[in-house]
């Protein structure tokens, strides 16, 4: 169209909610539940940017992102710190990913927050609002809130001068808010009808539609929720509920793409508790593809090869330590299946009782003063020993026997 395109005057929807949820209390591991009213929704179409060059004193016109469209939405001033509005975008992120919108990638600009900060007195009206525009992530956002734009305000105050209604930008190297323009004046953004967009018609069931409409040119509601996947809240509390896990390993799964499908995969193969599954996920699996930057999808640890590799330690073939290890051996080698790197490498559990009666003995002779501690009712001094043991065994000793023997031993 080579001009923007707004709904501004008749938006599409509104007085809507997004529900949402932080992490509060002592502890910071209280989840607590919020809402932020929606005003509106809005469809716009882009037409381009400008790009300001301060030190040549050109300006740059970029019309890549003409006629890109672009979904604007309006909250109320119900946050009250940069980590309510932190959570709330991100809760918004994740909804617009499971429904397909956009992948919401904030730092590539498919996503970005205005956000409008005033403060105030308890009781009192709401302050003078500055407006932080375009932050590009949500980390950015609660720091540029939180750290800064609220405090500044409030210097400002208590030093008896007033705050600008004005345009602010976030400059995270210097994590401070720095002025654009003022917004003192009323803007006159020139709105006009557009005469070639029809009227957009939204009706609530098939009921309420007129006599002789086409239902494939209609919007209705019912229709779309029907088709709705399941949304980031009801996910996460279905995962607590169905498999008991806690609720911050449910905000960890539901945050990164693929790996509710991934976890729900891997219990599916393995007889192994959920609670124990979920530190291999959300620990080790995560832990490796945040290290190399990759995707869930792009693990080369599939599902299948991790349920066998924790089939194998919890019927006890493997110790917990030699699972780690395997662990490793199979991100590096995505085609050898557990069993095989533990014939390989011979990493079985060394289960011969007279072999490890043997390097038990070995560990009481040479550590008298621990024995001496045990005998006296220190029993937290045997887990030392039984370290000991599991480091001339290179970890593939049975701890249930060690423990048993180690006992027997000292007497």
């Amino acid at each position: 169209a080579g001009y923007q395109i707004t709904q501004q005057r008749r938006p599409i929807a509104v007085d809507g909610r997004l529900p949402y949820s932080l992490f509060g209390g002592k502890r910071k591991n209280q989840v607590i539940q919020k809402t932020v009213r929606i005003q509106q929704i809005q469809l716009e179409q882009d037409s381009g940017k400008s790009l300001h060059d301060d030190l040549r004193s050109r300006t740059f016109i970029d019309l890549n992102r003409a006629g890109v469209g672009l979904m604007e939405l309006v909250m109320e001033p119900d946050m009250s710190c940069g980590e309510e509005a932190a959570a709330a975008v991100r809760e918004l992120q994740l909804i617009l990913q499971a429904i397909g919108t956009c992948q919401g990638n904030m730092s590539e600009g498919q996503m970005r927050v205005d956000a409008n900060v005033s403060v105030h007195e308890p009781g009192e009206p709401l302050g003078v609002r500055a407006e932080v525009k375009n932050i590009n992530s949500v980390r950015y956002l609660a720091k540029a809130i939180a750290d800064f734009e609220i405090q500044r305000q409030i210097d400002i105050l208590q030093r008896g001068g007033s705050v600008l209604k004005e345009t602010r930008a976030y400059d995270s190297k210097s994590g401070e808010t720095i002025p654009m323009r003022d917004k003192e004046g009323l803007q006159d953004y020139r709105f006009m009808p557009e005469p070639n967009l029809p009227p957009l018609m939204v009706y609530e069931d098939n009921a309420s539609l007129p006599v002789g409409i086409d239902v494939r040119q209609a919007v209705v509601l019912d229709a779309i929720r029907k088709r709705l996947p399941e949304l980031p809240g009801v996910r996460r509390d279905r995962l607590v509920r169905s498999y008991g896990i806690l609720p911050e390993h449910s905000f960890t799964l539901v945050s990164e793409a693929g790996l509710v499908e991934y976890f729900e995969e891997v219990l599916k193969v393995t007889k192994k508790e959920p609670r124990k599954v979920i530190g291999w996920v959300t620990n080790d699996l995560l832990g490796h593809l945040k290290e190399q930057n990759m995707t869930v999808s792009q693990s080369p640890v599939s599902p299948p090869a991790l349920a066998e590799l924790l089939e194998l330690q919890e019927t006890g073939q493997i110790s917990s330590s030699v699972a780690k290890q395997v662990f490793q051996e199979m991100w590096r080698s995505p085609g050898k299946t557990a069993e095989q790197i533990i014939r390989e490498k011979d990493l079985g559990l060394v289960s011969d009782a007279a072999q490890l009666h043997s390097i038990c003995q070995e560990v009481v002779e040479a550590h008298p003063d621990e024995v001496d501690a045990i005998r006296n009712g220190n029993k937290k001094v045997l887990n030392k020993l039984m370290g000991l043991v599991q480091k001339e065994t290179k970890g593939r000793a049975d701890p249930v026997l060690v423990r048993a023997i180690l006992q027997e031993t000292i007497g």
